[in-house]
């Protein structure tokens, strides 16, 4: 059994597996123009041609590095999705207007956002815009505007959110004339939450398929001493053993395609070896058992 390698959001679709491009600028080996044209061919080359950003990655800064590569790569836009966010606003250099850390999802921020995110991605249109964080000040029918302006504008294909909760998706929702097409949140076997707090269950509810950051905990999955990482990392690799794959990771991301949500994982390395790695996970069909043997593995007891 193979997962289908795309996904549909709304009217558009997405590569099954995204590249979360927030480290590019962490990685120098990886932030010139040509090394990101040399990370777009290869995902594009494994079926990943979705890249996942946000405004504030990289202190502001990565968009426009990211931008500069897709100029250097010279593919044809319409053969790449991409994806950021807006309205966290950092204390930045970058922002100097900015005292305190808060958020914006003024329909003002939102239209002069998406602005800025256009000319530093190089691009006519963002396929799906995501607010990145509920904001406690979000007047939902001034949101709901501007997030109307801009796809009426067509600088935007498709709107989502992202960590919003069920009510919370449900209030912005109730002000759009058309459906928010993911929500992005935390889930991964180290972080299970979204399994109990409803927001996988709203997500099958209302049929859209939500996106997923730090699908592997962080890294700490790999490298963390704690209880919880020790026994995870054991029972991956029991089962990496009874699959024939020796990658844990890939185990790790086959888990979240095994819950009928229809997740999307967001993947953080800007390694081809690793993406390629991880992508084996679209070939893997956990039983049902060895799907509650993780979930165990991660909670520390037996499903009641």
């Amino acid at each position: 059994m193979s997962y289908e390698t795309r996904i549909s959001l709304g009217s558009l679709s997405l590569s099954r597996l995204v590249l979360g491009a927030w480290r590019l600028l962490s990685d120098l080996e990886r932030s010139d123009a040509d090394s990101v044209a040399r990370l777009v061919h290869g995902a594009i080359d494994i079926g990943i041609t979705s890249f996942d950003h946000a405004d504030i990655y990289g202190n502001y800064g990565v968009e426009e590095a990211f931008g500069a590569g897709l100029q250097r790569w010279g593919g044809s836009r319409d053969t790449i999705e991409l994806i950021t966010k807006c309205d966290i606003m950092l204390i930045s250099g970058a922002r100097p207007e900015n005292r305190i850390k808060h958020y914006d999802t003024s329909s003002a921020h939102i239209r002069a956002s998406v602005e800025r995110s256009l000319k530093n991605l190089h691009t006519d249109y963002i396929d799906v815009l995501l607010l990145h964080r509920p904001d406690p000040l979000m007047d939902a029918d001034d949101t709901a505007r501007g997030l109307e302006d801009v796809v009426k504008a067509g600088k935007v294909r498709a709107v989502g959110v992202s960590n919003f909760l069920p009510h919370q998706f449900d209030l912005l929702a109730s002000r759009l004339p058309f459906p928010l097409v993911t929500n992005q949140i935390e889930f991964s076997v180290k972080y299970v939450s979204p399994l109990t707090d409803g927001s996988l269950d709203h997500a099958q509810r209302l049929r859209y398929a939500p996106m997923i950051w730090s699908p592997l905990g962080g890294g700490s999955l790999f490298t963390g001493e704690g209880v919880q990482e020790v026994r995870l990392r054991a029972a991956l690799r029991d089962i990496a053993s009874q699959l024939d794959n020796t990658d844990i990771s890939a185990i790790a991301i086959a888990w979240l395609l095994r819950h009928p949500a229809s997740l999307i994982p967001v993947l953080g390395s800007l390694k081809i070896d690793r993406l390629k790695t991880m992508a084996t996970a679209l070939d893997i069909e956990l039983s049902r058992q060895q799907w509650f043997a993780i979930l165990k593995a991660s909670t520390g007891e037996d499903v009641d």
